[in-house]
């Protein structure tokens, strides 16, 4: 039996994740089993209720706002914990299709990718504001200037991963991850892949993202990941890994015996 394992980074999110998980498709083949994992980044709201209610398995909390960065991280590492052949991130604020989570997982099932982004700016937008229109495609040429590839959507929401890119990425702060996720697994011989999805801006809610907070935390970590020396890996089939390949087992046990459980509460 294989396992998908969904996480949300959420916070402050109630009235949002509800909607989110009980879109995310639970049927995936005989030979699957979907989970759902939340990190709570020290949310004051009913976010974590809402989230059990809707039906997720797992939460993780942290005792205070940790930040985006430290979230994803956490849903990477929690992936692992819970033996997880795939995994896909999605934002809980109800912006990203949660239905075409197969979708943007397919690449990594059929071999041809170990990590997915799905895409706005090759799907269908509706909603976004010029100002953030224009951020994204500016910080999306960046990556692509910097990795000498095309990418159309560097700042999804939604993301697909194979058992091994989950171990290997490496997240180097805790405000962000969008750029420097991207940017660290490609660098390391990760391939990947855009997905078109369809998207519309959040009802509930708001952005934790201000233009100049962003820019003072984003572009020095993208220069950082950038100076710092990364070894190519090896590549392991994505097929393979979904198959049970355990090349990913050594990140797995570092992944969790470093897990900072004193700062956070846990729900299994």
């Amino acid at each position: 039996m294989k396992k998908l394992v969904v996480f949300l980074p959420a916070h402050n999110e109630e009235g949002n994740i509800g909607h989110v998980i009980a879109r995310i498709p639970r049927e995936m083949g005989r030979d699957w089993t979907v989970e759902v994992l939340v990190v709570d980044d020290g949310s004051t709201d009913r976010t974590v209720e809402e989230a059990r209610r809707a039906g997720a398995e797992h939460v993780t909390s942290f005792a205070a706002n940790r930040g985006l960065g430290a979230a994803v991280r956490e849903g990477l590492a929690g992936c692992l914990r819970l033996g997880a052949d795939v995994g896909l991130m999605i934002d809980a604020d109800n912006e990203y299709p949660a239905a075409e989570i197969p979708n943007v997982i397919a690449p990594i099932l059929e071999g041809r990718a170990d990590y997915t982004m799905g895409s706005r700016f090759k799907g269908t937008i509706r909603g976004m504001r010029l100002h953030r229109r224009l951020g994204n495609v500016c910080f999306t040429l960046l990556q692509a200037i910097l990795l000498r590839r095309v990418i159309w959507d560097g700042q999804s929401g939604m993301r697909g991963f194979s058992r091994q890119a989950m171990a290997c990425a490496d997240i180097i702060h805790d405000y962000n991850y969008a750029q420097v996720l991207t940017l660290n697994l490609v660098r390391q011989g990760f391939v990947m892949e855009e997905v078109p999805i369809t998207y519309q801006v959040r009802v509930h809610g708001q952005s934790f993202i201000k233009f100049r907070k962003y820019l003072g935390h984003v572009l020095p970590a993208i220069w950082r990941e950038m100076r710092r020396p990364i070894a190519k890996r090896a590549r392991q089939n994505a097929a393979e890994a979904v198959a049970g390949t355990p090349a990913a087992e050594p990140a797995l046990r570092r992944a969790a015996s470093a897990a900072p459980a004193e700062k956070e509460r846990r729900y299994g």
